[in-house]
């Protein structure tokens, strides 16, 4: 819901009911991943996508029928339905998608949430998407660290229903994963009856790019368009300059290694961190990659160099006695074989690296290849 929550809060304040389409469960090929939210505002305009068009007319009288009559229904699409043909759902998944009607009476709570996420901080919507009785659907709970002034805003009706949900819901959030639950009626862990999906506002990840050149520029871009916090760290104040680099959140004047020690430090970096080492120069490479190689919890680190380059840089780094099982976590030369030459394409060679080592793909041609498009999360 992240992607259209600005059109979302602006009809909920001024009064309006809103029909919201969430993705709640995804099998198979299914286009758009859990949380994809689609919504039909009261003019009858559809903002965001629940499967990048397979389903979308559908989904949208759902919703009008939804919006009319108050109550929420959770939906199945996918090839082995009678319709499926009709709704277009022809990529061989399958979706579970939960609609229902949004506003100020139904969720009181959503100027709240709106704040933490535009603040950055972590908050997940947990909502009742199945149960025995039709009065819980719709019912949630908003859940924020134990930390949070308000941990817990809201009920599901039942003390230990909500108890077990905020409980498993904080493990989810913390790594800023959306999943459906399930759970017996009145929140037995054991038991089958009450599913609910909680959609997780975790902090953007970070993408932390060190090296102030014009790679980093055009890395920066791509980065935030794939909807990273990205920082820019060069030591060099004439280079690392806001109008060199206007896509990214910040840009910071520091040696490379103190800096991420320091923010490593501030616990700042998390498992969804990544690091683009793009310097090319063993004075700010070598002792960077010495502290990023040896972080527990990254995404990914990658350099950039030649094949010289590269040999040079392990070969100092081996000195430093870094293990072998160090090193190999190193992305060296940087990003996929594309064939890339200016500072654009090797940007995607990247970031394709990039989103292959969070999914599983092999980075092979899809047409050269049979079996699934999408691979599951890991």
């Amino acid at each position: 819901m992240r992607d259209v929550m600005d059109e979302l809060v602006t009809w909920w304040r001024a009064g309006e009911t809103i029909g919201v389409g969430t993705v709640v469960g995804t099998w198979q090929s299914a286009p758009r991943p859990p949380g994809a939210s689609m919504l039909v505002g009261p003019d009858q305009t559809a903002v965001g996508s629940v499967s990048g068009g397979c389903v979308e007319g559908a989904v949208y009288e759902l919703t009008q029928e939804v919006v009319a009559s108050g109550e929420p229904v959770l939906q199945r699409y996918g090839v082995s339905d009678d319709d499926a043909f009709a709704v277009g759902l022809t990529c061989g998944g399958i979706l579970d998608v939960f609609v229902e009607p949004v506003s100020q009476r139904t969720f009181p709570e959503l100027g709240d949430v709106a704040e933490d996420v535009e603040a950055g901080r972590p908050v997940a919507v947990v909502t009742v998407v199945e149960h025995p009785d039709p009065t819980w659907w719709g019912r949630r709970l908003i859940v924020r660290p134990d930390d949070a002034s308000t941990p817990v805003q809201g009920t599901f009706g039942s003390p230990r229903a909500d108890a077990a949900a905020a409980d498993d819901v904080r493990g989810l959030l913390a790594n800023g994963r959306s999943e459906l639950l399930t759970y017996g009626p009145d929140g037995q862990r054991r038991g089958e009856g009450m599913r609910v999906f909680c959609a997780s506002y975790a902090p953007k990840p970070r993408m932390l790019v060190f090296g102030a050149i014009d790679f980093a520029a055009a890395v920066a871009r791509l980065g935030a368009f794939l909807g990273y916090r990205v920082t820019v760290c060069d030591a060099r104040p004439v280079f690392a300059t806001r109008s060199r680099f206007p896509d990214a959140d910040e840009v910071v004047v520091d040696w490379p290694h103190r800096y991420l020690q320091d923010q490593v430090e501030a616990g700042a970096t998390d498992p969804r961190t990544v690091v683009c080492v793009l310097t090319h120069d063993p004075k700010f490479d070598v002792p960077l990659l010495e502290v990023a190689l040896r972080l527990p919890e990254v995404a990914y680190v990658g350099a950039m160099g030649s094949r010289r380059t590269h040999d040079d840089r392990m070969a100092r780094l081996h000195q430093l006695g870094m293990t072998t099982d160090e090193l190999a976590r190193l992305s060296s030369p940087v990003g996929l074989d594309l064939g890339a030459r200016t500072p654009e394409e090797t940007a995607v060679s990247i970031a394709a690296e990039i989103i292959a080592l969070r999914w599983g793909g092999g980075g092979e041609r899809l047409a050269s290849m049979e079996g699934r498009i999408h691979h599951p999360p890991g």
